[in-house]
C-alpha cells in the first residue's frame, strides 16, 4: 500500500466521481472572476473629462498613485489575492489527494476568509450610493459580484464534499 492510502489522503472528486457541478462551478467561477477584475466595474461622469470607466486595478493603481498605498494594499488583497486564493484552495481540494485533516483546517481557513470577501463589492456599492448622480454601474461589478457568490457555493458544496467522502 501506498502512503497515500495509509494517510487517508484522497482527491475529493474520486469520491464524487459524478459530480460534475463542483469543477464546473470552479471553472465559471474563474471565468467570472476573470472578467469581474479586467471589466469596467463603474463609470463616473466627470464634466470636464466625460464619462470615465474604472476596473478593479485602476482603482487599485489610482489608490496607490494617490499614495495610498495602505488602503491600495487592502483592496489588492480582498480583491486579487483573497478570491484567486479562494478558487486556487477549492480547486486543490478537489482535484489533488489531500488528507482529511489538512483539509479540514483548509476549509476552515477558507471559511473564516470567505467572510471577508464581499468588502470589494460593498465597497464598490457604497460608493455608487455616495455618488448616484455621477457614478454607474458597469458590467465588471455583476461579473465580480457573480464570482464572489459562486465561490462561496463552491466552498459549500466542497465542504459538504469533503464531509461525506
Amino acid at each position: 500500500m501506498s502512503a497515500l492510502h495509509l494517510t487517508g489522503a484522497r482527491a475529493l472528486f474520486r469520491a464524487h466521481p459524478r459530480r460534475l457541478d463542483i469543477p464546473l462551478l470552479l471553472a465559471g467561477c474563474g471565468v467570472a472572476l476573470w472578467f469581474g477584475l479586467s471589466e469596467p466595474v463603474i463609470t463616473v461622469d466627470r464634466l470636464i473629462f466625460g464619462k470615465v470607466p474604472y476596473t478593479v486595478w485602476g482603482g487599485v493603481k489610482g489608490l496607490w498613485d494617490d499614495k495610498d498605498r495602505a488602503l491600495a494594499v487592502v483592496v489588492f488583497l480582498f480583491s486579487f489575492v483573497t478570491p484567486i486564493a479562494k478558487l486556487a484552495l477549492l480547486g486543490w481540494l478537489w482535484f489533488l489527494p489531500t488528507g482529511p485533516a489538512l483539509r479540514r483546517r483548509v476549509l476552515e481557513a477558507l471559511e473564516a476568509v470567505g467572510r471577508w470577501s464581499m468588502l470589494d463589492v460593498f465597497a464598490v456599492a457604497i460608493l455608487i450610493v455616495a455618488n448616484k448622480m455621477q457614478v454607474a454601474a458597469e458590467r465588471g461589478i455583476y461579473w465580480f459580484c457573480a464570482a464572489i457568490l459562486a465561490s462561496m457555493v463552491l466552498a459549500t458544496l466542497v465542504r459538504r464534499a469533503a464531509v461525506t467522502a
